[in-house]
């Protein structure tokens, strides 16, 4: 399974319990990328891509049989229990500081990620947005 986060440049995450930030190219490349996959969210995060069109499978949870397409969006708690259990991380970055009271307090690559594709999408809302996505 892939997990999918938005950063600030600090690794925040969430701000007074809301997202720091949104944009509807990142959930469009979140949704392309997806392909034959399954979206999985938390409640919170599940109107940003019906706004789209999309259904993604509501779970408060980590799936326990989520395959290697599927992907965990994750805004609103810290995946950092979680990261032994999935294969990639995608973390949309959006080269801002913002501030945040929710922060990614893990390091990837000790938890034994590496960078392996680097690429900047133009946002809506901003105007450079930073892909980066590590695998085991």
């Amino acid at each position: 399974m892939r997990l999918i986060l938005c950063l600030d440049d600090r690794n925040g995450m969430m701000f007074n319990h809301r997202r720091q930030s949104r944009d509807r190219a990142v959930i469009a490349d979140i949704l392309t990328s997806v392909g034959q996959g399954t979206v999985f969210t938390t409640a919170y995060s599940v109107p940003l891509f019906e706004a789209l069109g999309a259904s993604p499978i509501c779970s408060e949870e980590l799936p326990e049989n989520g395959t290697k397409e599927d992907v965990y969006f994750l805004e609103d708690r810290s995946p950092a229990p979680y990261l032994e259990r999935f294969d990639s991380v995608t973390v949309y970055r959006w080269n801002r500081h913002y501030p945040a009271d929710l922060t990614f307090d893990a390091d990837l690559e000790a938890c034994g990620f590496h960078l392996t594709q680097c690429t900047e999408l133009v946002g809506v809302s901003h105007e450079k947005i930073t892909k980066e996505c590590f695998e085991k």
